[in-house]
């Protein structure tokens, strides 16, 4: 999925404390940058709430934060 398109921008505004939190979850986690990191805490935060379900194994890198062989975050309506 490394060639996976990201057409829309997304801009967020942080506080010092916001942020300071956001570059120690990438470094403790290696990640490569900040737009991973905030991938990666989304795609967690959704994955919580139930919108979509983690593979055990995979690695941060090879989904974004919708993966589309998850089954989890599909429009069928209710």
């Amino acid at each position: 999925m490394a060639d996976l398109e990201r057409g829309e921008r997304l801009q967020i505004m942080l506080n010092g404390e916001e942020l300071a939190a956001l570059e120690d979850f990438r470094f403790q986690n290696r990640m490569p940058s900040r737009a991973a990191a905030v991938r990666e805490l989304l795609r967690r935060g959704l994955a919580a709430e139930g919108f979509m379900a983690a593979e055990v194994g995979v690695k941060s890198q090879d989904f974004g934060v919708l993966d589309q062989n998850s089954n989890g975050g599909s429009s069928d309506p209710l």
